[in-house]
């Protein structure tokens, strides 16, 4: 698989601004992607080196809306850790 295609996009969000200040990035990855294919493309990617990985897989969400029913995508996000003295720009991703 392509790091490409592991790596779809980081996260910006409330939560994740405060995880960059202990040294964590969010981003949402490809639901096939391992913790090793993360942990390598993010390298690649970036020029960082990567200390953990944390994946976390959410399960697709019924919602309706009027009489309109359907689903959320079900999506994987991986919190990388990075090792001292690396840091990634999100805004510029």
């Amino acid at each position: 698989m392509d790091k490409y295609q592991i790596i779809k996009h980081p996260i910006v969000t409330e939560k994740s601004n405060k995880l960059v200040e202990k040294n964590q990035y969010t981003f949402e990855v490809d639901r096939n992607a391992n913790k090793i294919e993360i942990k390598q493309a993010v390298e690649a990617l970036f020029n960082v080196k990567v200390k953990s990985v944390n994946v976390i897989n959410e399960i697709a969400k019924a919602k309706k809306v009027g009489q309109h029913s359907g689903f959320k995508p079900a999506v994987s996000k991986a919190i990388v850790t990075l090792a001292d003295g690396f840091k990634i720009d999100v805004y510029t991703v």
